[in-house]
């Protein structure tokens, strides 16, 4: 797939993708053997022979223990944070983008933090309120074998968009957002965030996107101790910025012993505060509901023609509703050797398709799916998948297939970014 970076952040968002690799992964034998600056893919190849299978690869990976080093933050405005003109002025030339951020600081559009520290980050969507750790995550070594993983991937990544984001931010010297990471949270560093997340925050505001938004920095040399202490037993899942953590380890490899040698990071316990995990829909472009349905049995699948409300509420973790728009059907796999419901859609559906698909679109929500659907585009409406599903299958060395998952709430652009200059 060719790279098309869009801006420095959501490149991994793109909704349009070309036909895609399959299913889970192999699993990786004892050692991880990698190549620089990525290891060969871990996948097979798709069932669209002409597919590039060199497009997708499996990111390294970070090794224990699990660090984070304190940063000075740079933060937007509150009336920029969450404004789309600012993800846009991050979409321009390199050089511009530097050049923007140095005249919305001299503005006062921008300001830094008078004192390196970590962050607790709380953000408030709709009710729902996330709490993160924010901080340079340590990437100068790098995992041998699977037990020494700090950082787990689950999906892989195309090198072109790697290769993209890291010139990227070499050239504007910062990483303008956090990765965001997920872990099963330890008291020691529970009982830290309840300490200092229990005082008055530094920053309180509701940004241009409606997100509520409190931070505390945390500079008592004691309570960073203890995060790090804490962390050190951990490990992370990587739950958005694939990309992005690719192109911080190929900017380390390239600068070792410089601030390179570290990426902002949030790292949120689910546990405690857990991100949703919602499905990402598929849409078959040049597909019709009636080879979907054919195909399905031909793959096993019971396929049931229901009314949409009945179709809808049928959709489970071994189900998937497929339609044109005027007419549903559910495809329940139960009984079949699946781990995935999109898996089975990759690996046993599609390849028994009478033709490929033009392209597979990706969609966040069903009701964009549905809309999508037409006589000669069929939605795909997909289950979610389970926080321990996840870690399941790539604890066992494993990667699901792309846009497998979506973790929800994001924090808005703005409220952190680190400068690589000022360490």
């Amino acid at each position: 797939m060719p790279a098309h970076v869009h801006d420095p952040v959501e490149v991994e968002h793109d909704q349009v993708m070309e036909p895609e690799q399959g299913s889970l992964g192999r699993p990786e034998q004892g050692r991880l053997r990698h190549s620089h600056p990525f290891p060969r893919p871990t996948r097979p190849a798709p069932y669209d022979a002409s597919m590039d299978v060199d497009a997708v690869v499996a990111p390294p990976s970070v090794a224990k223990p699990l660090r984070l080093a304190p940063f000075r933050a740079l933060t937007l405005s509150p009336g920029r944070v969450g404004d789309p003109a600012s993800a846009r002025a991050f979409a321009r030339p390199y050089r511009a983008v530097a050049e923007r951020l140095a005249g919305w600081q001299s503005r006062g559009h921008v300001s830094q933090d008078t004192a390196f520290g970590l962050y607790l980050h709380e953000y408030t969507v709709a009710g729902l309120s996330i709490r993160g750790l924010v901080g340079a995550l340590d990437l100068s070594r790098r995992a041998t074998r699977i037990e020494e993983r700090a950082v787990w991937p689950h999906e892989g990544i195309h090198p072109g968009q790697v290769s993209e984001l890291a010139r990227r931010m070499a050239e504007m010297g910062m990483n303008p957002a956090p990765i965001l990471l997920v872990h099963d949270g330890t008291p020691q560093i529970r009982a830290v965030v309840d300490e200092v997340g229990s005082g008055e925050p530094g920053w309180d505001f509701t940004d241009q996107a409606g997100q509520h938004h409190r931070i505390w920095a945390i500079r008592d040399p004691g309570q960073l101790d203890r995060v790090n202490e804490g962390l050190a037993a951990t490990d992370a899942l990587v739950a958005d910025g694939h990309h992005r953590y690719a192109a911080y380890l190929a900017l380390q490899e390239e600068r070792p012993g410089t601030p390179w040698d570290r990426g902002l990071a949030m790292l949120v316990d689910q546990q405690d505060t857990p991100l949703f995990l919602g499905p990402i829909h598929r849409t078959l472009v040049g597909t019709p509901l009636a080879a979907v349905s054919a195909a399905a049995r031909e793959a096993g699948a019971r396929v049931r023609e229901l009314p949409q409300h009945e179709a809808l509420n049928a959709l489970e973790p071994h189900t998937l509703v497929v339609t044109n728009g005027r007419s549903w059907a559910v495809l329940d796999l139960a009984g079949a050797p699946v781990e995935l419901a999109l898996g089975w859609l990759l690996d046993q559906l599609i390849p028994r398709l009478p033709t490929p698909p033009k392209r597979i679109d990706h969609h966040h929500s069903a009701e964009d799916a549905m809309s999508a659907a037409s006589s000669k585009v069929t939605g795909v409406l997909l289950p979610a998948t389970d926080y321990g599903q996840v870690r399941d299958i790539i604890g066992r060395g494993l990667l699901l297939p792309e846009k497998a998952t979506s973790f929800q709430p994001k924090p808005s652009l703005g409220v952190l970014m680190r400068s690589v200059h000022d360490e």
